[in-house]
């Protein structure tokens, strides 16, 4: 499905999806500075926050669509559970940095024991399998550098689980994971390239061969 999507997708296109994981990895780096207290919390780092995840839905369509072989059922999968999952997770961050840092403790306490922690559980789980799903997708499915893949998926650990670890692995967590967005990103620009290379080459092929005949 992803080669058929690759031809019906105009190159520039999915550059944007590629330039949107390098934004989602500098918004990441900017949260995880902000969280070790490198540069103060302002309405700047607290708007931009949500952004990241905004971002990283370019990153993960733009990945399924220039996979090497054509995607199947699982990355299928993996990249719908993703993009749900981030999607879920802008709401998240807009509570965590907009609401949460304005409240006192004893009502963030009742919120997160009704129906918003429920949430708030469901979403990074969801957001967990899906980095999984699709990160093991695009092991099978591509070229994409074994290292990449792994600090990915190692990394979605502690931010999806951010209420188990301590606040230093969940910094190196948005770390390790700007790092593999800003690699999957440019792994993704390389394969576009790679692709309009190869469709160029066709199509002056198919000219010259109609022109001799």
């Amino acid at each position: 499905m992803s080669a058929r999507i690759n031809t019906l997708l105009p190159a520039v296109l999915i550059r944007t999806f590629a330039f949107a994981g390098f934004f989602s990895a500098a918004i990441l780096l900017v949260n995880a500075a902000k969280r070790a207290g490198v540069i103060p919390t302002s309405p700047f780092t607290q708007l931009a926050a949500p952004l990241a995840q905004v971002a990283a839905i370019g990153l993960v369509i733009g990945a399924y669509v220039v996979m090497s072989r054509p995607a199947g059922a699982l990355a299928t999968s993996g990249a719908v559970l993703s993009v749900t999952s981030l999607a879920g997770l802008v709401g998240v961050e807009f509570v965590l940095n907009l609401v949460f840092p304005y409240i006192g403790q004893d009502v963030i306490a009742v919120l997160r024991a009704g129906p918003l922690g429920i949430a708030l559980t469901v979403v990074s789980m969801v957001f967990l399998l899906g980095a999984v799903v699709f990160m093991f997708a695009l092991w099978r499915t591509s070229n994409v550098p074994k290292a990449v893949v792994i600090l990915y998926t190692l990394s979605s650990v502690p931010i999806a689980l951010r209420t188990v670890f301590p606040e230093t692995v969940l910094q190196l967590g948005l770390v390790g994971l700007a790092v593999a967005a800003a690699f999957l990103a440019f792994w993704i620009l390389r394969n576009v390239a790679r692709t309009t290379t190869t469709e160029e080459a066709a199509k002056a092929t198919a000219t010259a061969v109609i022109g001799t005949s």
